[in-house]
């Protein structure tokens, strides 16, 4: 009997993209060592030669949920992982098929019948292996997608954050999402809201009356 080599199917209705995040967990860890070298770094540079900076942190994920462009970027994104999902999922029905029907016909067939029927199943494997990667790759379809998608907003994020601390005098601005893992963070330094206001998003009263905290 010819062994199923697919065995796990992704939920449709439980997809979800998240438009930011990176395509490789190396990556991630690469990323992550050199923020905490580069803060390292920072402190012990400022503590050696006696100098005093101005630090402040922003939420890039709290902005970023503000933002319509972004909402509308991962509905784009969400949509087309659905359907490529879907098509995934139609495909590996079908290999699944032709497995047990296989199984169930194989002590009727030929030896050259059940060659080709081999070939067939081999052949729809490899037709959805390719797909998969073709779509959900590192260099895929939605990976570019992404990319495509995210770049716009993440500029616009970041000039943001740059024209506040420019105005505010500010040597650093981190991001309490980065990844680096803030032990404590006094709400004072906090330039969330001053970055979203100059991203002309409205602040609810309730941000409002934080900011002026």
């Amino acid at each position: 009997m010819l062994q199923q080599r697919i065995h796990t199917k992704t939920s449709v209705k439980s997809y979800k993209i998240n438009i930011f995040a990176l395509p490789y967990s190396v990556m991630k860890i690469r990323q992550l060592i050199f923020r905490l070298l580069f803060v390292f770094t920072l402190f012990g540079a400022v503590e050696s030669q006696g100098q005093r900076l101005s630090l402040a942190y922003v939420d890039s994920d709290y902005i970023l949920n503000r933002m319509p462009e972004y909402q509308s970027a991962q509905q784009q994104l969400n949509e087309s992982a659905v359907s490529w999902e879907k098509e995934a999922l139609d495909m590996e029905t079908a290999l699944v098929q032709m497995q047990r029907d296989y199984s169930a016909e194989e002590i009727l067939l030929t030896a050259e019948q059940r060659k080709e029927r081999k070939t067939s199943i081999e052949q729809q494997e490899k037709k959805l292996i390719e797909f998969r990667q073709e779509k959900f790759g590192t260099e895929g379809a939605l990976f570019k997608k992404r990319s495509q998608l995210v770049k716009p907003i993440q500029d616009k994020m970041f000039e943001a954050v740059q024209a506040v601390a420019k105005a505010q005098g500010l040597d650093y601005i981190f991001d309490k999402a980065s990844g680096v893992q803030m032990l404590y963070a006094n709400p004072r330094y906090d330039k969330t809201f001053e970055v979203m206001e100059e991203l002309g998003i409205p602040l609810t009263e309730n941000e409002s009356k934080k900011e002026n905290k």
